[in-house]
């Protein structure tokens, strides 16, 4: 009775939850059918203020959405029709009506806020074109003093210095010229009802405005920058002198030496007092110098301080390295049926990083006779995670050989012989144990040399 009481109960939800689904299907056949026409209309509008290209992909978007509308309202035509449908049938449409008119509302939201912005604008064409009038109008008052501000920049600063910001006011001079010439096109265009071309024409007016006051203000700006570049170039020559004075100190070391020369050079390339520089390009030249220099002494420190393994300790930890993935190798090749994948995963791993070995040194790691002492402390840990790897696949693998055998005691037979020459529990465990305990000692004599 239970039982009858819970299906009918889940039943009854499931009812529910169909009576849900077809009023929400409804209720957006609904809404994307009055979305078309008012996007339609919105459409028109937009295509006499933008014209016919700028709106092409809100056309398409529509074109698109009546398809596919057709299809929602073909589904729900035959929800009603006279041909019984189950309840499966019944959800199914359902479920795709909503999905047809929620993307089709999304795609119209997506173009139409795409088209939003323009719109705007050309409505707010003849103010935009006032503005811009405007702006060349200040922006041309402005000409003669950043004339006579590169006048006075000239007299201090090298021709190099002053390359960044020389043909300013020209150029300025000439998108000044531009903006007003494009309003005037724009006002004419709009005023003919080629509302397409007005607006191109508007958007070239302010973007050539807004770049006019863009390099008169660079104009204006560089004298701060250049006044602030040779104070800050000031500071790290003195910097620079006391940082030769403490790297005089340091221990012998190639680095820090050659760093010394290069921030030398740089110092005695500074031009004499009262010779027009490019203070820019020196602050440049003279902080990569410093930094530099300030990297070497850092990494000769480090390296003074870091114990650097010997050449033949590297050379062992490879050596082992290799001597473990040549025993597993051969356990795995002589039991390949018995061998899991975990095993494998090990071996794989460790001959991966044992490739990744040779190629961080360069040569075969195996056949290198010197190993670069930067090189050194990486190259031991890579042998050694080889080594470790190996151990584990070996390990792995002897698992999976004890247990894919027979328990008996008496494998084989009285007379037959088990893995390596000997029956379960005799010699195949005394070779096993063996290669394990030549690994053990050999990783304990690595420890030593360590």
């Amino acid at each position: 009775m239970a039982g009858f009481w819970g299906k009918r109960k889940r039943d009854e939800a499931l009812e529910a939850q169909d009576d849900d689904l077809a009023r929400r299907a409804r209720s957006a056949l609904v809404a994307a059918d009055e979305r078309i026409r008012v996007t339609t209309d919105e459409l028109a509008f937009a295509e006499a203020e933008l014209g016919n290209e700028p709106t092409q992909d809100l056309r398409d978007a529509l074109t698109a959405v009546r398809t596919h509308l057709a299809e929602a309202f073909h589904l729900n035509q035959l929800n009603h029709d006279e041909i019984p449908d189950t309840a499966e049938e019944l959800r199914t449409r359902h479920a795709r009506i909503v999905q047809l008119c929620e993307w089709a509302q999304e795609l119209l939201d997506d173009r139409t806020e795409a088209l939003a912005a323009p719109i705007e604008r050309a409505r707010r064409g003849p103010e935009i074109i006032a503005g811009v009038r405007a702006d060349a109008a200040r922006q041309r008052a402005r000409l003669p003093h950043a004339r006579d501000t590169l006048a006075r920049l000239r007299a201090r600063y090298s021709a190099e210095a002053m390359q960044r910001v020389e043909a300013n006011p020209a150029e300025a001079e000439q998108l000044i010229g531009f903006a007003e010439h494009s309003a005037g096109i724009s006002e004419r265009r709009r005023e003919a009802g080629q509302r397409e071309q007005a607006n191109l024409a508007l958007e070239a007016a302010t973007e050539a405005s807004r770049r006019a006051g863009a390099l008169l203000e660079a104009v204006e700006t560089f004298e701060v920058e250049a006044l602030r570049a040779e104070s800050t170039l000031s500071a790290i020559i003195e910097d620079s002198r006391e940082d030769l004075v403490v790297a005089m100190r340091e221990p012998a070391n190639p680095g820090v030496t050659a760093a010394i020369v290069a921030l030398h050079e740089a110092l005695a390339a500074l031009p004499a007092a009262g010779v027009n520089t490019d203070p820019f390009t020196l602050l440049t030249r003279l902080r990569e110098a410093n930094t530099g220099l300030d990297a070497a002494i850092a990494a000769a420190r480090e390296r003074a301080a870091r114990v650097i393994p010997p050449l033949e300790h590297v050379r062992h930890s490879i050596d082992d390295a290799d001597r473990q993935l040549a025993v597993v190798r051969d356990v795995i090749a002589g039991h390949r049926g018995w061998i899991g994948s975990d095993a494998r995963t090990r071996l794989a791993e460790a001959e991966r990083i044992r490739i990744d070995l040779d190629r961080y040194l360069g040569t075969s790691a195996a056949a290198a006779t010197t190993i670069d002492e930067d090189h050194r402390d990486q190259a031991m840990a890579m042998a050694r995670r080889v080594g470790f790897l190996a151990s584990e696949a070996l390990q792995l693998a002897q698992r999976d050989i004890d247990s894919s055998r027979p328990q008996d005691q008496n494998w084989g037979g009285p007379q037959q012989q088990g893995w390596g020459g000997g029956r379960r529990g005799g010699g195949g465990n005394d070779l096993m144990g063996g290669i394990l305990g030549g690994l053990v000692i050999g990783s304990l004599l690595d420890g030593m040399f360590d």
